[in-house]
């Protein structure tokens, strides 16, 4: 069976998101270790910490999103079959329930409830206990 120019280009296509979720992810962390080392040097180890975790779960959860879209886009494109959408569907998932765990790692609380009257989100009493400028 050859693949049509749609699908090949498809599959490209997804291969650019497997390389652009890595460079997201890889990005993200020397990001995340330049904003630590900044903050660490002007606030403390606690103040760098907070903002080490906050910034690198971003970076995580973007990184995430981009790979299960390689997925979504490489399972259309090469081999549909029920067992290729079957383990894709377990992969979305377990992506899926890594990102909402570290949603609320950072949020200190279930997405729904961050802002709510009474129920400040962690980031929030972060950067309320952060020193000023």
């Amino acid at each position: 069976m050859v693949a049509s120019p749609t699908l090949h280009a498809i599959g490209q296509l997804a291969e650019l998101f497997d390389l652009l979720g890595v460079a997201v992810i890889v990005g993200g962390t020397l990001v995340t270790m330049g904003r630590a080392l900044y903050v660490g040097r002007l606030a403390g180890g606690k103040a760098s910490y907070l903002v080490a975790r906050r910034t690198f779960g971003k970076t995580l959860l973007l990184g995430l999103e981009v790979l299960i879209a390689a997925d979504l886009m490489r399972s259309v494109s090469l081999n549909l079959t029920i067992s290729s959408v079957l383990a894709l569907g377990l992969l979305v998932v377990v992506r899926t329930i890594l990102s909402f765990s570290i949603q609320i790692e950072m949020e200190g609380d279930l997405p729904w409830r961050v802002g709510r009257p009474g129920r400040p989100a962690a980031a929030a009493h972060a950067l309320r206990s952060s020193p000023g400028p």
